[in-house]
């Protein structure tokens, strides 16, 4: 989809706008919007594949920063805030699982077609779920914001109350930002045939 600098920058720019707007969760929006987050870093990955050394570090460096203007401004240092430790970091690799499912969804790819929807339902379950697993994980076993004793039995647990609203999320951005590519694709189409026929 991405074939132009034009509308690659484009798409970033979107992408990012909705990942920024989602993750600063002002009180307009705190409980009428899911970060969409998870549900960008898969859509990049998928439209701007072969970009990553330049969009995948903006994504990640407005996803800090959405961050520390959100916790700075309740008057929280950044350092002490709940979900700020040296898990904090392994949002990287995690974001970077979701990146990964995209692009490889995008290079398996083969149009508009059930072949092409079940290749996307996998890729979005499996990096969906490996992000949850770095991400809670990490924050489970290193945070000091999670009491001891720790254990494998309340981990899991934890990761039970969390995966199904986490995937539920992410799905639906997802799933929006399908349907966006399905109709950019049906237009672009359109535009072509009746190029065509004019000649």
């Amino acid at each position: 989809m991405a074939t132009t600098t034009t509308r690659r920058l484009a798409i970033f720019l979107a992408l990012a706008l909705v990942m920024g707007v989602t993750r600063f969760h002002p009180s307009l929006l705190h409980h009428a919007l899911w970060d969409a987050s998870w549900g960008v870093f898969f859509l990049a990955g998928f439209w701007l594949r072969g970009q990553g050394r330049w969009a995948f570090p903006l994504l990640m460096a407005e996803a800090v920063l959405v961050d520390y203007f959100v916790i700075s401004g309740m008057g929280i240092n950044f350092w002490d805030h709940y979900c700020v430790s040296a898990a904090y970091w392994f949002l990287v690799p995690s974001y970077g699982a979701l990146w990964l499912g995209g692009s490889w969804l995008a290079k398996r790819q083969s149009g508009l077609d059930l072949r092409t929807l079940g290749l996307a339902v996998a890729a979005l379950l499996v990096t969906e779920g490996a992000c949850y697993l770095i991400s809670n994980g990490s924050f489970y076993w290193i945070s000091a914001s999670v009491p001891a004793p720790r254990s494998f039995g309340a981990w899991f647990a934890n990761l039970g109350d969390w995966y199904l609203p986490f995937l539920g999320g992410t799905s639906l951005y997802v799933g929006l930002g399908a349907v966006v590519h399905v109709l950019a694709v049906q237009l672009s189409r359109l535009s072509q045939h009746g190029a065509h026929a004019k000649h």
